[in-house]
């Protein structure tokens, strides 16, 4: 971890989703997410180039997606939506928050087996505890809405005015009980990510 620049500290959560009011599922759903607090190299300065950050950023994600995938189970064949996001703190903007896209997104991509949906995302500004809802999407067909999801995330003392929180989320199914319709996981094509 030496070589992976400004972290403060690691979060890692789980939830394990027994029933929704209904039957139980014969195996629970399981979602987490994994959030590192990070200098923010750019905060209190407007900065043009900011893009070569995202190279440091690289190693972060690939940490994160690992840590992810133990807090599951530690079986990559068994995750299968993934989500990302970032929250900026007051001194920064959002679009420090818009460099985790690649770094976040390919490093779940590389340990999940290249999966091929597009890894959905979301980013604010915000203070301490400020609470962000990381979108959950299936892995491989971004049409399958049975993995339509989020998983709420905060930490009460991230980011602070210089920092960045940034997130990537994991889940191991379905939402409990879902009949949206839709194309169904068993269906995928896998030919373009979307279904």
């Amino acid at each position: 971890m030496t070589d992976i620049p400004r972290i403060r500290k690691l979060i890692s959560r789980v939830e394990t989703i027994l029933h929704e009011g209904g039957p139980r599922p014969e195996i629970p759903l399981r979602k987490g997410a994994t959030l590192a607090v990070i200098e923010n190299p750019f905060a209190r300065r407007f900065v043009d180039e900011i893009a070569p950050f995202m190279d440091e950023l690289k190693p972060l994600g690939l940490l994160m997606a690992r840590r992810m995938i133990n807090a599951l189970g530690g079986n990559p064949a068994e995750i299968e939506s993934y989500g990302k996001g970032a929250i900026v703190g007051a001194e920064g903007e959002i679009e420090h928050g818009a460099l985790w896209h690649a770094p976040g997104g390919y490093a779940m991509r590389e340990l999940l087996g290249n999966a091929r949906a597009i890894v959905p995302s979301t980013k604010k500004v915000g203070m301490p505890g400020t609470r962000l809802d990381v979108p959950l999407a299936h892995i491989n067909a971004a049409y399958v809405r049975s993995h339509f999801d989020t998983i709420e995330v905060s930490c009460n003392d991230s980011p602070r005015r210089n920092e960045i929180c940034l997130i990537i989320a994991m889940g191991t199914g379905p939402r409990i009980h879902d009949r949206a319709l839709g194309l169904a996981a068993a269906d995928i094509e896998g030919k373009d990510g979307l279904r």
